[in-house]
């Protein structure tokens, strides 16, 4: 089986609809993500990520790449999750990584 490549802290995106968030904890995870369940509006920085996480997972670049470049995709998707709108900065421990949490206060 293949390493997963562990991010060190994981990336948290908001997919399907408000309130749906999704912890990506490795550069596995995160190709897989980017692959099947990205939202249509996809851009350069999409392809880039998926890019360097396939790079990743051939032993090419490393995971830190492979998370900066998910998070440049998450950005230009609007779907990254700042930590200021998590509890702690991160997901509750021992919840499902796509929980519904609170809603965002509009700004």
């Amino acid at each position: 089986m293949m390493d997963s490549k562990p991010f060190e802290k994981p990336v948290v995106v908001e997919l399907g609809h408000v309130g749906k968030y999704r912890e990506i904890r490795s550069t596995q995870e995160a190709a897989e993500c980017l692959m099947t369940v990205w939202p249509l509006n996809r851009g350069p920085r999409h392809r880039d990520a998926l890019d360097t996480c396939l790079k990743v997972l051939e032993g090419y670049r490393s995971t830190a790449d492979a998370r900066r470049a998910l998070v440049e995709a998450a950005k230009e998707s609007d779907v990254l999750v700042p930590n200021e709108r998590l509890p702690q900065g991160k997901l509750p421990e021992g919840k499902l990584p796509d929980r519904k949490l609170p809603q965002r206060k509009p700004h």
